[in-house]
């Protein structure tokens, strides 16, 4: 009863998209069926499966890394007539959205720096977060339930005792939380925690007992997060993002502002990379972000939330980083 009480204090820093839902009652005859991980199938990415377009950024050497990454996807259900609490993991136009769409553009961001799991999950609906009392979260937890026991699988059969990387993104984030709570926060495995890059959330600094968030490039066994807006706009909740942690995504230290040049890279879904095409600057709580420069900025410039972009928009920054936070644990252990 903790944990759930508790799980949902968490949810209500996580401010989602307004729009108009129908709502049904959230029902047991309606759950999907519960995914079994210890069947490859009902992952959408392990080491042995990367899809073509997957290998295009991952590393030539696979098999020579030595550290893991556990990715948790973002919410992708959002359609207003959708009555589904929970997607099945097997619903076709889902995998399609977690391989093709966040898996390479997000998820690839880690593939140099270690070998990549990402679990199919029986998503919570996007209408999930302002409907709380209504199903909502009876559905969230039903979604962690999944990725939790995804995770518990992935340590008796595939970790093997290699140093983690947790990576998300939004929804992804929620269940990330959970999960370094129940497996890391002053637990010996925190030691194998290389960095938890949990994205497109609320976390405050003392959010963990023991795992902080990190200041410098190097620095491993903590935490690093931020939300991106174009500069000078606002979420509408805007004080539940005060105090919230917010790395520099390109310097990784305390500075508030970056140039051009400062910038490695922002991955479109063209598969391009734009080097040097924004400047951020930190203030509470929020990663403010020029227009990047690209051939759709003017599309961008009618956009004021940044938040489906809060990967993508730092891809080689953060592939870099991941690089250089796993050889630094790799030499320190």
């Amino acid at each position: 009863m903790i944990k759930k009480i508790s799980y949902c204090i968490f949810l209500t820093f996580l401010v989602g998209c307004k729009s108009v839902y129908t709502v049904t009652e959230f029902q047991q005859k309606d759950i999907p069926t519960a995914p079994n991980y210890e069947n490859e199938i009902n992952w959408a990415v392990l080491p042995n499966t990367y899809s073509e377009g997957l290998k295009e950024f991952a590393s030539k050497e696979t098999d020579t890394l030595k550290a893991d990454v556990f990715y948790v996807y973002p919410t992708l259900n959002t359609e207003e007539e959708d009555v589904r609490w929970n997607v099945p993991i097997t619903d076709l136009v889902q995998q399609n959205k977690v391989l093709n769409k966040v898996v390479l553009f997000q998820a690839s961001a880690f593939t140099t720096a270690g070998k990549l799991y990402v679990p199919y999950y029986r998503q919570a609906h996007l209408r999930s977060y302002s409907e709380l009392a209504k199903g909502g979260k009876r559905a969230l937890l039903l979604a962690y339930s999944d990725v939790k026991k995804a995770f518990e699988v992935y340590l008796k059969k595939y970790n093997k005792g290699r140093p983690i990387i947790i990576a998300s993104h939004s929804q992804g984030s929620t269940h990330a939380k959970f999960l370094l709570r129940d497996f890391f926060d002053n637990q010996p495995l925190q030691e194998k925690l290389i960095a938890a890059y949990i994205v497109g959330t609320v976390m405050k600094p003392d959010l963990f007992k023991t795992i902080q968030p990190m200041t410098s490039p190097a620095e491993t066994n903590g935490l690093v997060g931020w939300n991106t807006f174009k500069k000078g706009h606002y979420p509408e909740k805007k004080d539940v993002f005060k105090g919230s942690v917010t790395t520099n995504p390109i310097t990784w230290d305390a500075a508030k502002t970056t140039t051009f040049s400062q910038h490695k890279g922002f991955l479109y879904t063209n598969n391009t990379l734009y080097k040097a095409s924004l400047q951020i600057e930190i203030t509470d709580g929020l990663v403010w972000s020029t227009n990047p420069r690209f051939p759709l900025r003017l599309f961008m410039s009618f956009v004021k939330n940044y938040h489906a972009g809060d990967i993508n928009l730092f891809w080689q920054d953060i592939r870099e980083n991941a690089e250089l936070r796993t050889n630094t644990w790799l030499q320190n252990n």
